[in-house]
């Protein structure tokens, strides 16, 4: 049997020559099917699993730019009470921590010396009105006499004079008189104004008034109430300016009405209006002092109380809003990221114009209908770039969960809802 064959070693060459060709195509038809396996786009048409982050579409509309600011509330009326006659106190006429109306007693001051300053007061009006009698009477006889000339001009003349010096006494015997009363009834000490009062400054038997009108106690007016708080005088001057500008309009009625929104994060179930906003800047500080007049009938906003106002000050129209969190703020500027219908994710600069509650309000970079991305960040960092995405609508945090689906069938496979970063 032949073992080789007898061939001429030309064809032997025609044979083999063909191999490397074939080999050369081969790995290149391999490179490319490993690039073109690498690509997103392929990747998602062979199956591989889709990421799911949180979106939003974007939609424009009139959006009201609402403010949260800090303040603290005061009473809108506090009166010192003070002890205004010298004395010792015998008596407190109230009880503390109670609601008190104007006029109404208070403390009680010995007031046995103002007593016996208003008796001799009085005593001397008697006396000053009894001269006024006498004089007046002689006056009286003396001026036939003078028109008879039976006496001195002269003699007249002091008659005449006597009798005006009593009438000058007689008015100051009832200024005094009206003075001992005041006195007396500085004795008693009321309310100056209707309100809450707290305790009592001093106790019975205390020496008051002696040189200096005594602090008694403190009475505050606590309904309504006042909410002092402050605002950036760079944010109120761009406000204005993009009013001017015609980008934003007045929030109308609605710009005078505030929203108290307690420490807890709850809000106060009555709205108050805004009274007025300070001219002056703080030069420490670079902020503007509001204020607010809150209704407060059972008196559970106390001064003091640490409280934000919540409030809209203007309207954007034709606005998109976006969740703070979507935003990515650096020194180069704004950006968001937005998902395709393909699931591929890009960065778009955008232009921020202010805040609305815990939404920017975009001014520029968005359109209507596009999925900006809220949440996923941190999943997509752990994979690499062009990554395939599935946009899932996003909840936020605290908000009821969305109606449960209908089960997979046993062939697909369930993708996770987007939650919170």
């Amino acid at each position: 049997m032949t073992l080789f064959s007898t061939a001429p070693a030309s064809s032997w060459a025609r044979l083999i020559r063909p191999a490397p060709i074939a080999l050369a195509c081969a790995l290149v038809l391999t490179a490319c099917g490993k690039d073109n396996a690498s690509s997103p786009t392929t990747a998602a048409q062979n199956g591989a699993p889709q990421v799911p982050v949180g979106v939003i579409t974007a939609s424009s509309g009139e959006v009201g730019l609402v403010t949260e600011l800090p303040g603290r509330v005061e009473a809108s009326r506090v009166a010192q009470v003070r002890a205004r006659s010298a004395g010792i106190l015998q008596k407190r006429l109230f009880k503390e921590g109670s609601d008190v109306k104007a006029g109404q007693a208070l403390f009680q001051i010995d007031a046995a010396p103002y007593e016996a300053s208003a008796q001799s007061a009085r005593a001397s009006l008697a006396r000053a009105e009894a001269n006024l009698v006498q004089t007046t009477a002689q006056l009286e006889r003396f001026r036939p006499l003078v028109e008879a000339n039976a006496i001195s001009k002269q003699d007249f003349v002091n008659a005449e004079s006597a009798q005006k010096q009593a009438q000058a006494e007689v008015v100051a015997a009832k200024a005094a008189v009206r003075t001992a009363d005041i006195n007396l009834g500085y004795a008693k000490v009321t309310a100056p104004i209707s309100g809450r009062i707290g305790q009592a400054l001093v106790t019975e038997g205390a020496l008051v008034g002696q040189g200096e009108a005594t602090p008694l106690a403190v009475i505050q007016q606590i309904d309504p109430v006042y909410v002092n708080f402050t605002q950036s005088a760079t944010d109120a001057f761009k406000l204005r300016k993009a009013m001017d500008e015609g980008l934003l309009k007045s929030a109308g009625p609605q710009a005078a009405e505030v929203h108290v929104v307690l420490d807890d994060g709850s809000e106060y179930g009555t709205a108050g209006k805004l009274l007025f906003s300070d001219l002056t800047v703080d030069p420490s500080t670079g902020q503007v002092t509001l204020r607010a007049e809150i209704p407060n009938p059972k008196g559970l906003l106390l001064p003091g109380l640490y409280v934000r106002i919540r409030m809209e000050q203007a309207q954007a129209t034709n606005a998109i809003t976006v969740p703070q969190q979507a935003v990515t703020r650096t020194e180069q500027g704004d950006s968001v990221r937005v998902v395709s219908p393909e699931g591929q994710v890009s960065t778009r600069p955008v232009k921020v114009s202010m805040a609305s509650g815990n939404r920017w309000v975009i001014q520029e970079g968005l359109k209507d209908g596009e999925k900006v991305m809220v949440d996923g960040f941190q999943k997509l960092q752990m994979l690499p770039p062009g990554t395939p995405v599935k946009a899932v609508p996003w909840t936020p945090a605290g908000a009821s969960a969305a109606p449960a689906q209908p089960a997979a069938p046993a062939q697909s496979t369930s993708e996770p809802s987007a939650q919170a970063k």
